[in-house]
């Protein structure tokens, strides 16, 4: 399984995500410029997390124009997974691919510590390692990740099953708890929370390792 990781000036977890990925997969992932306008076929493309020319305009706003992303859409389109990590879920629903958008935090205040989340679904190829009804401790660190969408957005969300993480407890005052969404298909995924960062006993917790193993053997198979 190739992977690989959309690097914009700004990023700044885009090494944590590469070894989630190495220690999933065994490979080395794609490391592409922001400034590409194509890269060689991969089985799963990765947004991380950091500040996108730093998080000017809005947070992700500036990224989601990037030269590369119009590549990144195509893939979507024909079906390659899409994997966005904060600033990576920023950049999703600004450039369209998942609905909805991310504000400031209820507290206005930057928020960086590990959260309680549960699992919403496990049918998705970035679900699969954990069961519905878990509660997994993944960290976040942000600014801007208080979930947003009108009535109707809400509705529809809710209503297709496309929430795949909310918070145990609302921890920036995001809609309904949300802490990760997937597209319809279930082929792409934007969180806030970050699951590369709970991968080994060194960071307090392995809660995030059964979503990149999981990645790997839905695509390998």
């Amino acid at each position: 399984m190739q992977s690989a990781i959309i690097v914009f000036p700004g990023s700044n977890r885009e090494r944590d995500a590469a070894v989630a990925l190495r220690r999933a997969t065994g490979r080395e992932p794609l490391h592409v410029w922001h400034r590409e306008t194509s890269f060689p076929a991969v089985d799963l493309i990765l947004l991380p997390g950091g500040f996108s020319y730093g998080d000017y305009l809005r947070c992700g706003a500036m990224a989601a124009h990037s030269p590369i992303m119009r590549e990144v859409k195509a893939r979507a389109a024909k079906g390659v997974p899409i994997l966005g990590i904060c600033n990576g879920f920023q950049i999703l629903v600004e450039s369209g691919l998942l609905p909805g958008a991310l504000l400031r935090n209820a507290s206005l205040k930057f928020i960086c510590k590990r959260v309680k989340l549960s699992v919403e679904r496990a049918d998705t190829i970035f679900t699969r390692g954990y069961c519905q009804g878990d509660i997994i401790t993944v960290p976040v660190a942000h600014g801007d990740g208080n979930y947003t969408a009108d009535s109707e957005t809400l509705r529809r969300v809710e209503g297709e099953g496309l929430v795949a993480f909310r918070y145990a407890e609302n921890t920036n005052g995001s809609m309904n708890r949300i802490a990760g969404l997937t597209s319809p298909s279930g082929r792409i995924l934007g969180m806030m929370p970050h699951p590369e960062d709970a991968i080994d006993p060194l960071h307090g917790s392995l809660d995030g390792k059964p979503l990149f193993d999981g990645i790997a053997k839905a695509l390998a198979a």
